[in-house]
């Protein structure tokens, strides 16, 4: 199993971001580069949470060797029991080379040979700096320039960028000029690597505790609140509301864009140099806007410079870029639109379906969660226990079982550094597993608690919002700008993330200040004594803050804050909250009320079909049938009114009309009767039956 284990965590997290990119990513649309940039960084911040217990249980069976070692080249060499006071890094709780006879070592079934890791660390930790400093900021100007070419793209990512990173350039350029000048200061070019590491890692820590503050009070609760099926349609409503306002801007937004999109295009004739450029424009608009533009403009007429005045072709990459931004913005808030009406109609069949004395479902089934599991494996009553029953104690337990993890890590981030006695849990609990060399017990308990803080942090930045210029949007309908700044943060936060964690289980030496072998994910880090300062300050007593950012969550400050401000917040005791929850329940009525509309008529046109058959084929038979008869008998052209024969009264030829979809015929106020299908009137005015009745009168009137 040596080195098998690495191969196949490679293999599934890449499976895991591909399936994560394709939730919110187009593959079909988007460009190939924004797609592969932050496919690349996801992949790779996943894959140093994945990779990173391996780590640590092939270290501790290092200290294992080192330990075995050492008291083998003792003093005495002898073979006596080891005095577990003789070494000064022993603890309370005696880890395994403290304790009165030395164990054996036992190799981790997933154990990765020497040389391999110190490798890997660098190779993913150095591309996705890259990606994040470099690369992403670059893509990201590139793929919202609204450019017409690759030349004008880079351009404009250029000069974006260069204030960007002049800002970055001018203030490491001055430190460097202070630390070479400074005669006490000699380092080299390890310590300025180490330097720069340090600095990545604090920036990043920042952003961290404020993320991880939010994510551990918000996830348990709201898989609390989700238990509670009455204030979570009560929400859907409030969110019904304010979807629905954003998505009449949008469309409003929209007709804009198309409106001046349509003055452009009608003023550039086909033979104008800029002409090119209207039509990039145009196939980037919605269909049925293409359609519009095409009817109404004659590309054919010639342009004239004297007469007419026309758009720089600045102003047209302006009006390219509002135009993928407006086409975006519209198709996500009609995609969200449609998933909310689905869960909101869910919630209330839920809330019908529970006072069901016989325990029977009768829910609608316009939820998409699960449909097939659902329609091919549950029966109605298991369905109605699990939705209204179930489901309910499911999240309150798992919303209990994460209050206690946020507990516990908030407890270990406030106590972290304390090494006599062991305050951290999480140290408590590595530490008991490594004194009998569990290493399965290790890596899983080292997964779960590094997957849960980056489940607070990363679901943080997947349900933050900044205004309209990030959001990360699910069923593909996130932004190209959206997505590489979410590999921007992912890049930036994992790093300091994987350090905060090992400070947790008291692997890091740089905070811990234990005599113990380093982690391969920290030797390439350096060592964080070089600025003393940070790592005996800043790393111990920063993380604290989460204690009052958690309690901000949890009373809503900030909630409250932007609803003072004026963004509308879900806030159960304000009166403009309860003014959008109802205008939201009355919204979800009146798409109800729609959708029965259209589902009863596809009833009645089914039941139609079914007791009369089609009336077009019907129609169409008896059509051929009559022009054969009246080849072989020429008598019957002087009767114009068998061509049109029809079957039954009047009544059910109108319901037949209505309801079958018949085709509709055409107005002509020259000839108008009462009844269309009457055999009164021969079709000389129809234009889709033009050429069914003049001209073959007139073949048989020269027979």
């Amino acid at each position: 199993m040596s080195g098998a284990a690495l191969g196949i965590e490679i293999v599934v997290v890449f499976f895991l971001a591909l399936f994560l990119l394709h939730r919110y990513g187009d593959f079909r649309k988007q460009q190939r580069m924004v797609l592969f940039g932050t496919l690349l960084a996801w992949y790779l911040c996943f894959l140093i949470v994945f990779i990173l217990p391996l780590d640590v249980s092939t270290t501790i069976y290092k200290q294992c060797i080192i330990d075995h070692e050492e008291h083998a080249s003792g003093p005495t060499a002898n073979p006596l029991p080891f005095n577990h006071t003789q070494n000064a890094s022993c603890n309370t709780l005696m880890p395994p080379h403290c304790d009165s006879v030395l164990k054996p070592c036992y190799k981790p079934w997933s154990y990765i040979p020497d040389g391999i890791m110190p490798v890997f660390w660098r190779v993913v930790y150095w591309t996705s700096q890259c990606l994040t400093w470099l690369l992403l900021p670059f893509m990201q100007s590139y793929a919202r320039s609204g450019g017409f070419s690759i030349t004008g793209k880079i351009k404009t990512a250029l000069i974006e960028n260069a204030i960007y990173y002049g800002t970055y350039l001018l203030i490491f350029g001055s430190l460097l000029i202070y630390v070479a000048v400074h005669p006490e200061w000699h380092l080299s070019w390890y310590e300025l690597q180490t330097i720069g590491i340090t600095a990545a890692n604090t920036w990043g820590l920042f952003l961290l505790v404020l993320l991880l503050g939010y994510g551990l009070v918000e996830i348990p609760r709201s898989y609390w609140n989700a238990s509670r099926h009455g204030h979570l349609l009560i929400k859907t409503y409030f969110k019904a509301s304010k979807l629905m306002t954003e998505k009449a801007d949008a469309e409003e937004n929209l007709e804009d864009v198309m409106e001046e999109v349509r003055k452009v295009s009608e003023s550039i004739k086909y033979n104008h140099p800029l002409r090119k450029y209207i039509d990039t424009i145009l196939r980037k608009c919605p269909v049925d806007y293409q359609e519009k533009m095409g009817r109404n403009m004659d590309d054919y007429e010639d342009f004239d410079d004297k007469q007419n005045t026309y758009p720089s072709e600045k102003s047209l990459v302006k009006l390219h870029k509002q135009v993928i931004y407006a086409v975006q913005r519209h198709n996500r808030t009609r995609v969200q639109w449609q998933i909310l009406l689905q869960q909101a109609i869910h919630l209330e069949d839920v809330a019908k379906n529970e006072t069901s004395s016989t325990h029977q479902h009768s829910f609608i089934h316009y939820s998409t969660e699960f449909p097939v599991l659902i329609h091919l494996c549950v029966c109605g009553c298991t369905e109605w226990y699990w939705e209204c029953l179930l489901k309910r104690w499911f999240y309150r337990l798992l919303s209990v079982v994460l209050t206690l993890f946020s507990v516990a890590v908030v407890w270990s981030e406030c106590t972290f550094f304390s090494i006599r006695p062991v305050l951290s849990l999480f140290a408590v609990f590595i530490q008991l597993a490594e004194r009998d060399y569990n290493y399965l017990y290790i890596e899983m308990a080292c997964f779960i608690t590094i997957f849960f803080l980056c489940t607070c942090v990363y679901s943080t930045v997947f349900r933050i919002r900044v205004f309209n210029y990030y959001y990360l949007a699910s069923h593909h309908q996130t932004d190209a700008y959206s997505l590489q700044f979410s590999g921007m943060l992912f890049c930036r936060l994992t790093p300091p993330l994987c350090l905060n964690f090992l400070g947790l289980i008291h692997m890091d030496s740089a905070i811990s200040h234990q005599q113990k072998e380093q982690t391969a994910y920290t030797s390439i880090m350096g060592s964080m004594r070089v600025l003393s300062f940070i790592a005996n300050g800043f790393y111990i007593y920063y993380p604290m803050l989460i204690v009052i950012l958690c309690f901000a969550t949890y009373f809503s400050l900030g909630t409250r804050c932007l609803n003072l401000l004026g963004f509308q917040q879900f806030m159960g005791d304000n009166e403009m909250t309860s003014d959008l929850i109802d205008e939201g329940k009355e919204l979800i009525r009146r798409e109800k009320r729609k959708r029965q509309r259209i589902e009863d008529g596809e009833n009645r046109r089914r039941e139609w079909k079914e007791r009369y058959g089609n009336p077009r084929e019907d129609y169409a038979a008896r059509n051929r049938s009559s022009h054969e008869m009246k080849e072989t008998n020429y008598s019957d052209t002087v009767n114009p009114k068998a061509k049109y024969s029809r079957t039954g009264n009047r009544a059910e030829r109108d319901c037949i009309e209505l309801l079958q979809d018949a085709e509709p015929l055409d107005f002509n106020a020259d000839s108008l009767t009462d009844d269309p299908l009457d055999t009164d009137s021969g079709r000389h005015s129809g234009g889709r039956y033009l050429s069914m009745s003049s001209s073959r009168s007139r073949i048989f009137d020269d027979v």
